[in-house]
């Protein structure tokens, strides 16, 4: 807040202040206000920042999506490992979606087919080279069983 003579003189600032029990328009009382409000701002930032602190977006889950299908192979050093796993994750459910609709295939019925299915060791071959997707992973979103049965399919299947 300006001392009294910066201002203009349209602006009052006496009612502000003494609302905040300070009757007079002094450095001590601007000072006094100012740190009020500072620490008002950074109560209310911390409840309200809190979620971008702790992640790297903020909105919706649809606009989640849409910067996720933007950043695919743009991740690089400056990007959080929880950015990178998102983008990469994003990449390959989009992945694994496009081949389910191209083989006209559910979720649920991927799920009902062996676990050693022609197609679906394609699938988790193209993933394990097109993403940083874990065998771990892979095996879970194919219904292939552990992850170690599915590096030997993988081995053994060219």
């Amino acid at each position: 807040m300006l001392p009294a003579r910066r201002r203009p003189g349209w602006l009052r600032v006496d009612r502000l202040l003494g609302e905040h029990g300070l009757p007079v328009d002094s450095k001590v009382a601007r000072r006094v206000f100012a740190l009020r409000m500072e620490v008002r701002r950074a109560a209310e930032l911390g409840r309200e920042w809190k979620r971008v602190r702790r992640g790297w977006c903020l909105g919706g889950k649809e606009f989640r999506k849409e910067l996720l299908a933007g950043m695919h192979g743009l991740t690089g050093p400056q990007h959080g490992g929880e950015e990178r796993r998102e983008t990469e994750e994003a990449w390959a459910e989009k992945l694994l979606a496009e081949a389910l609709q191209g083989q006209g295939w559910t979720v649920r019925e991927l799920a009902q087919r062996r676990k050693g299915d022609a197609l679906k060791v394609r699938l988790a071959r193209r993933l394990r080279q097109e993403t940083t997707m874990t065998l771990s992973w892979i095996a879970k979103q194919l219904h292939m069983g552990a992850a170690g049965s599915l590096a030997n399919l993988l081995r053994n299947t060219k």
